[in-house]
Order: structure tokens, then sequence, then C-alpha cells
């Protein structure tokens, strides 16, 4: 890639350092919550003093301070004054404090884009409150980044980043000789934001630090007379960013008496709220800077696996978020009050989404590793209890909203998905008689059988074409269902249907599964040992017939090897999927891994990251991995990763991942990037880097439910594979038609769909009330899975008024195209986009 500088009279112009003081927060790494609260308002209440002691001073010498996290404003907001509050807003407005829309220093790579754009919800809504814009975001100290984490903070608003790292536990190297020091930060979408990532020259508390001003004469001195720095950074305008360090607190005016004394004619010093700097180099040397597009793996990201099933929780929370915020959109436009009782706690939600990954999850600080768990705890318990109530009350309130006709028991099936589906509907029974399920449109009787867990009666349903983002109403009718043909024929610990046919070990692992429809096609190649879905077991345990109906076939396997767990593989009627179910009921504390060893002759992995798809190769290799500053043993693994045959691409599986968050491909280590082992290890848990990163033995967890789902397939196709891992992490709700007779209410009594987006390519990837309030109307995030730029349309089952473009916070950017009924816009390629849309 060609690289072109705009530095014509570079040379001669008058240098601009931007001195940005600032104090790194290590939450619960330097000290607990309460402590920093107190340190957050210290901190504020002296630089809101000392901005307005210098503002007689001449701008460049003027008190200017960098919080570090929207925590801090969060913080103030709510334990201030009102009039304290609009005086921190108002040095927010004249660029005298700056925040950056994360809530604090994050590490997220094992985080997924729905996560990341919440957890910056709360600058969206000051953004709105107050009518202001909080271009900066940033992921400090980690090592490593994501590749789409640049588009999600563009797609939000953001516009600039700057990253220093520590350049400690760590096995990244190269980090004192980075091939761009700034750069515009690209991501498929075409979306870019301007990246501050220095070499780290020296220590880290110089440039590439994030303590880069740490002593900011002797940053200043180095920029001007150090050779290499001058030989790779080329431009008069320069930032160095950061002072108090892993300081609980830092109160100084230091930085006054810099920039007054440093100042020469040759030279400004100024002190910068960070964003100055970037509007200025932008504005004098963006025009011919680089954009470049790169993931660098993960390091510090990986160590939520050390808290495995916490950090799982958090994960399935988010995704069962689309469908509680569904229903809530459509009991709300019904029920407008019914968000009312719920904005605080939504709202700490939203903030722990993000507060979650926050960086120093190496745990070796002064907090203990206790203290350090137990937090991470609470704020998953905050999230999951916000989840679970809005699910569980919108779920019943839509229930009374659905119109009913005739005595018999009826229950709805919601689908939160933007397309019509089949897939099994699992409704908990009440009382032990025969009953059978009938369409209630149509009055056929559909598949079903009873699960049985315990004294649980579950129902399973197959349910088929349920509408987008609607529901289907279903009717339980007293006596014995049809005789229909099980759903896969089972012989011993081999099960098989009309697509496939597995045979299970008595450890869970999966020993051969073979695609019939392609010719008896073997899907497992033993490497290393390891097959199918194998946590490195000695094939002890036992296998039996869980359950057996016309609906879905399930073998389970119970095993003590290596750990003690329970292995659940179904087989479905009319379903083009394998689910597996992974219960690992034991402690452990060393590293484990699910392996999936897949019969590929020259794998070709692409992989949902944070917030973008890409391919699990170096950028040589047409992939997505930079060739250095990086680290390629974990890789992020959200919704799926998908293995196809690069040879012919005649040949792939994807497989979809609803609870963890890394793999492996193959033998990959930290430096060294295995492409050709057709293995992906997905990551059960652990310290990876050892027993003094991260939380030891699992904080005495003892429970680890961790799931799959595999399907074979041609050549890779995004889309597919992103619909079926969707399909899998995102059954089907079901919910009682509430009373009894004919009862008309405001949804239809038969079936319904809010909505229809007119191209398959784009996904409806949230769809919530309004941030502001349903009045507001209710926000819609699309996600184009297509390489292309397109445009498309959504049609509702209400008539639109209008439509707002906005960020992916909410904030409004322009008013949307509305045309007969429809919300019609255009997409760039890959682009997560959001539109606030208002009803009639």
């Amino acid at each position: 890639m060609a690289i072109i500088f705009a530095v014509s009279g570079a040379a001669a112009a008058q240098k601009r350092f931007y001195i940005a003081p600032d104090d790194h927060t290590d939450y619960y790494w330097i000290a607990d919550e309460a402590t920093y609260r107190q340190a957050f308002l210290t901190m504020i209440d002296y630089y809101l003093n000392k901005m307005d002691e210098t503002q007689a001073n001449p701008s460049d010498s003027q008190m200017r301070w960098s919080c570090d996290g929207s925590l801090w404003m969060w913080e103030y907001e709510r334990n201030r004054s009102t009039a304290q509050f609009d005086r921190f807003i108002q040095r927010i407005r004249d660029g005298h404090m700056s925040v950056p829309m994360n809530p604090l220093v994050v590490a997220q790579g094992g985080s997924n884009a729905e996560s990341v754009l919440r957890g910056m919800y709360y600058s969206g809504r000051i953004e709105r409150r107050h009518d202001l814009r909080f271009p900066l975001a940033i992921a400090m100290e980690n090592q490593t980044q994501p590749f789409g984490l640049s588009s999600l903070w563009a797609g939000a608003g953001a516009k600039y980043s700057w990253k220093g790292v520590c350049n400690c536990a760590t096995e990244v190297t190269g980090l004192n000789d980075r091939d761009r020091e700034i750069y515009y930060s690209g991501g498929r979408d075409g979306s870019r934001v301007l990246m501050k990532w220095q070499s780290q020259y020296t220590t880290n508390k110089m440039f590439g630090s994030y303590i880069e001003a740490h002593d900011p004469v002797e940053t200043i001195d180095f920029a001007e007379y150090d050779p290499i720095f001058q030989s790779k950074y080329l431009y008069p305008v320069i930032g160095a960013f950061g002072r108090g360090g892993d300081d609980l607190q830092y109160t100084s005016d230091e930085f006054v008496s810099v920039a007054q004394q440093q100042s020469t004619p040759e030279r400004r010093v100024i002190i910068s709220n960070q964003e100055d700097f970037f509007r200025d180099f932008e504005a004098s040397h963006g025009a011919g800077l680089e954009t470049y597009s790169a993931a660098f793996g993960n390091e510090w990201d990986v160590l939520t696996a050390s808290m495995a099933e916490v950090s799982s929780r958090v994960k399935r929370a988010s995704e069962k978020l689309r469908s509680a915020e569904a229903m809530a959109a459509l009991v709300a436009l019904e029920q407008p009050s019914f968000m009312s009782s719920r904005i605080a706690d939504r709202d700490r939600a939203m903030m722990n989404f993000g507060l979650y990954y926050e960086h120093d999850w190496t745990a070796d600080g002064a907090v203990t590793r206790a203290q350090r768990a137990a937090w991470h705890r609470k704020v998953e318990r905050e999230i999951t209890g916000y989840v679970d109530k809005l699910y569980d009350d919108a779920k019943f309130e839509l229930g009374r909203l659905i119109s009913r006709t005739g005595n018999a028991e009826r229950f709805y099936v919601f689908n939160p998905l933007s397309w019509p589906r089949t897939d099994v509907a699992d409704i908990p029974l009440r009382g032990y008689r025969k009953l059978k399920a009938v369409d209630a449109a149509t009055g056929v009787e559909l598949p079903s059988q009873i699960l049985t867990f315990g004294t649980q009666r579950i129902l399973r349903v197959l349910a088929s074409n349920v509408p987008s983002v609607g529901y289907k109403v279903i009717e339980l009718r007293s006596g014995a269902p049809a005789a229909i043909p099980n759903a896969a024929a089972q012989n011993g610990a081999t099960i098989e249907n009309d697509r496939y046919r597995l045979t299970l070990a008595p450890d869970g692992a999966i020993t051969s599964l073979i695609d019939k429809t392609r010719g008896d096609r073997e899907t497992v190649r033993n490497i290393g040992g390891r097959l199918l879905n194998d946590l490195g077991g000695d094939r002890s345990g036992t296998v039996t017939v869980e359950n057996a109906g016309p609906v879905s076939v399930t073998l389970r396997a119970v095993s003590g090897s290596p750990v003690r767990h329970v292995t659940r593989v179904t087989l479905f009627r009319d379903i083009d999927r394998i689910d597996v179910r992974n219960e690992i009921t034991e402690n452990f504390g060393d590293v484990k891994t699910w392996s999936y060893s897949f019969d590929v002759n020259s794998p070709d992995v692409w992989h949902e990251e944070v917030g973008a798809v890409i391919r699990g190769k170096l950028l040589a290799g047409g992939g997505h991995y930079s060739p250095k500053n990086a680290r390629y043993d974990w890789l992020s693994l959200n919704h799926f990763a998908d293995i196809s045959d690069g040879g012919n691409n005649a040949f792939g599986i994807t497989l979809s991942n609803w609870d963890d968050s890394f793999m492996r491909l193959g033998n990959s280590g930290p430096r060294v990037f295995d492409t050709s082992t057709p293995q992906i290890n997905v990551l059960a848990g652990g310290q990876v880097d050892g027993p003094d990163l991260g939380i030891r033995d699992q904080g005495g967890d003892a429970y680890f439910m961790q799931r799959f789902a595999l399907r074979t397939h041609g050549g890779f196709d995004q889309a597919s594979a992103m619909r079926f891992s969707l399909e899998h992490q995102n059954p089907f709700v079901t919910g009682w038609v509430g009373g009894t007779g004919e009862v008309t209410r405001p949804y239809p009594a038969l079936s319904y769909s809010f909505l229809h987006v007119s191209d398959p390519n784009v996904f409806l990837w949230a769809l919530k009330p309004a941030e502001d309030g349903i009045d507001r109307g209710v926000a819609l995030r699309v996600w184009n899975q297509s390489s292309s730029p397109l445009a498309y349309s959504v049609s509702f089952a209400r008539t639109v008024e209008s439509a707002d473009r906005t960020t992916n916070v909410e904030t409004a950017i322009a008013p949307a195209n509305v045309g007969a009924g429809r919300l019609n816009a255009a997409l760039n390629q890959q682009q997560i986009q959001t539109h606030l849309v208002k009803f009639q």
C-alpha cells in the first residue's frame, strides 16, 4: 500500500506542541469504585477551578483537562449539583474539558458490536441533552486492538483516537518501531478515525505510551532533538498526551508554566484537550494521510476467559437483549409508559456493557483478585438483571396485547429476526395431560413432542415460517398428537436425519460427521488427537438417548475426562443445524479448549471479530491481520467462525458460537499465525498468560455452559453464516396469550410482522424503544453483510410519520427518506447503521 504524506513546507512551519494532561484510570486495579468516584470528583473540581483561574491567560496557556472516560462525567452528574454539572458541560462546550465516548479505558476484544455501542450510550444521551458532540474514543495501554473498533467508533460519531501502550505483561514485539505514527484507522465499511499510535521509542513514560507527557519538558526536548523520532514523525503538529499515569489522582497546574516557559518564536506549546491536536493535524495534514486497516489480535482482552462463565453471562445478555428490546418496542408503542420505571436500571446496564471490559483484567494491582472478581460479578448481575426483567415483562405484556378467540390455551411464537424462519419453539407446560399443537390460523397440527427435565415438562413444537420481527399463534388442544416418525434415526451412539449422520464418543467428542447431501462427505479429521467438540478427554463416559421425537433427537454424553462435563448433541426435523450444548460441572484452573478439527485441505477462515467479519490471514495473504505489532494466538470469536476449503471453495462448515469469546487457529502462538491447520480451538476458559495475570481458578466457579452449532455448506457466504448463527443464538420466544374467549386487542390474533427489510443482505441488528422515549419512536439498527454498497427499504405494519438517520448511539445526523410508508436508505459495504423511526 502506498503511503502519501502531506509534508510540503513542514520543515519551515512553526511547530505546535499539544501537551494534554490527564490521569489514566486503573479502575479496580489501583482502587475500588468508591475511592475512584471521589478521585474523579476531586480532579474535575480542581481542574474546573484552574480553568477559571487561567481564563485571562493567552489561549495556549489556559488550563485544559481530558477525562479518561465517560464514567467520570457519569459520576460528576450524579454527585454534584445541577449548577456544577452545567459548569462542567460548559467547559466541554468551550474546549477546555474533553471526555471520550467510551466509559473507561477498555480492552474489548472479548466484547461484541452491540456491547461496544451500548457502553457509549451515556455519551450519546449527554450529546442530545446538551447539544454536544464527543469526537474522541480510546482503547489504551493494552498492546493490541480489534479490527472493527474503528468502525464502531466512527459509527457512534467519533472522529479521533489515540493509543499508547504499556509494553508490559505482553508477548507483542516491535512496539518501539511501528510502521506508522499517525494514520486513519479504517474499517471494512469505508469509515475511519484519525489514529495517533506512535512507536514507544524509549520507556512507557514517553511517546507511544499512555503517559506520554509524564515529564512534559523532557517529552518536548525528545521530539526536538531525537533523530529517530524526527525520521519517523514528519509533521510540525505534535501531540503528547497523558500525565497522571497509574496514580489514583493527579492535580497540578504544571502544564501552565510549561506552556509559558517552553514556547518560543519557533514553537508554540499548547495545553491541550486532545481534540484540538486532532483538529489542527487533520486540517493541516489529513488530506494526504494513509488509511490503514488491520487487526492486531488480543492480549489483555483474553483475560476475561479467566472468569469464563461470568463473561459468558454478559455475552448472553447482550444477545438476549435483541429479543427483549424488540418485544419492548411493540409493547411500548401501545403502552407508552412501559419503559418509564426502567430508565435508571437501563442506563446502568448500558454503561456496564462497556465497564465489564475495563482493561485491568490482569488483576495484578493493589486491588486484590477477589475484590476485582467480585466487582465483575456485580457488573454482570446488573446487566443480566435488567435484561432478564425486560425480557420477562415484555413477553408477558405482549401476550396481553394479542387478540384472541375461543377458549383453548394459546401461545405466541415470537421471532426477533428480520426474516421469516422455521425453528423449534419450546414452552413450559402446566399439568400432565396429553396435548397437541395446532396452527391457530390454519388449524393444521404441527409436529411436537414432550421434553422432560426432572419435574419440568416442555412442549417442543416445530413452528414453520414465523414472520419477521413478529409472531405466529399456536393453540394447544387436548388429545394425543398425531404419530409422526422421529426427526432422526438412532443406532447406539449414532444419529442421522436426511442431512447428517453423526457419532458421539462417550466424552462428548463427535468422532464422525457425514454430510449426506454431498456424497456422504466426512467432516471430521483427527488433528493431534482432537476431533469435533473435543475437550481433550480420554473417550471415557456414557452415551444415552435423552429424548427422541418428531421434532428433535438428542444424544447425551456424560464424562469425567478431562473434567466433569455433559454434552448434548441434537438433530432436528427440517432444520439444517446440529446443536451442541456443553456443560462443564467442575472447577478448573488450567487452560481448556473445545477443538473443532475439520477435514478441509486448504483452510480459509472467516470470523466475526468485534463489529467486523474478517479473514483469518495476514494482510499479504488476503486477510485482515497486521504482519507486525500483533498477537495471533487468541482471536476474537463472536457469532461465528467459518472454515472452508480455499482450494476449490466448494465445501465448508460454519461454527456458531453462543457463549465463548476467543479461538486459536491450529497451532498458532503469540507470534506464529497457523493458517494451514484446519482446526478451530475455542477457548473454554483459563489464564492464557500464566497464573499471575487474570483471575485464578475461574474465581471458584464450577459451572460453565458453552453452546455451539454446526452446518455444512458450499462456498463461504457471510450473510448465510451470520443468518445461521443468529438463528441458533436467538431462539423463538414463547409466551401465553392471556385471557379466554373472544377479545380484541391492538395486535392480531393469528400472526403479525412488524417490519420487512427489502434486501436479504441487510440484517436487523437491534430494534428498541428510542433511548429518549417512545415518543421519539423506535431505534432500528441494521448491518449490511454484503461486500458491496446497496440501497434498501424497510416497510412497517404501522404508518411511518418521519425518520432520522442517527449515529449508532442515536444522536440525529439528518432527516431520512420516507416514502410510501417505507424508510428508504443506503448503506456502505459492511456498514452498521441506525435510524429513529416515528409512527403516526
